[in-house]
């Protein structure tokens, strides 16, 4: 068994994290896999010496208005 949190915020930062080093690093053909390591383990030295953290910018305010339909739909 394996914890999962209820929240998905973990899920998203996976992703953004996943997609951040898509378009940072893997952005190239890279051919050999001794090459692929280097270089994912550089930038991943990087991004974590520079402590870099996500901005939420979806509140919990803005999705209600963004979803109200939805919402009314589940008081009901």
């Amino acid at each position: 068994m394996v914890y999962t949190p209820k929240k998905a915020s973990w899920l998203n930062m996976a992703e953004i994290e996943l997609s951040a080093l898509s378009k940072q690093c893997l952005d190239r053909r890279i051919a050999q896999r001794r090459i692929l390591a280097k270089e994912v383990l550089a930038w991943s030295e990087k991004r974590n010496r520079l402590q870099t953290k996500i901005t939420w910018q979806f509140t919990k305010n803005k999705a209600r208005e963004k979803f109200l339909r939805a919402y009314d739909y589940i008081r009901n």
